[in-house]
C-alpha cells in the first residue's frame, strides 16, 4: 500500500471513529466503534490495491450513514441509560 493510502485509510478511520463518538445512544455509539475497530483490524493485511480501494469506498459510505445517525440521534435524543449515569458521575 502506497504512503498515500495508508495516509487516506488512516485519516478515514479516524474520522469514523471521531463521528461514531457523537451518537448519543450508547449502545448504537460503542457498536459502531467496536464495529470499526474490529473491520480495520480484519481488514489490516490487505495487500490487493483493488480490494483496499473497495474497502476504503465502503468505510466512505459508512462514514456518511454514521454521520446521519448522528444527526438523527440528536435530534430525537433519549434520555441516558443507567450505565452511562453511572460512569459520568464518577468522573
Amino acid at each position: 500500500m502506497s504512503t498515500t493510502s495508508k495516509v487516506q485509510v488512516i485519516n478515514l478511520y479516524r474520522s469514523l471513529i471521531r463521528e461514531s463518538k457523537k451518537i448519543p445512544a450508547y449502545n448504537f455509539r460503542n457498536y459502531a466503534v467496536r464495529k470499526i475497530r474490529d473491520t480495520f483490524k480484519e481488514n489490516k493485511g490487505l495487500t490487493d490495491p483493488n480490494r483496499i480501494s473497495q474497502q476504503i469506498a465502503e468505510a466512505q459510505k459508512n462514514l456518511e450513514v454514521i454521520k446521519r445517525q448522528a444527526l438523527i440521534g440528536q435530534m430525537y435524543s433519549t434520555d441516558k441509560l443507567v450505565i452511562e449515569t453511572i460512569r459520568t458521575n464518577k468522573r
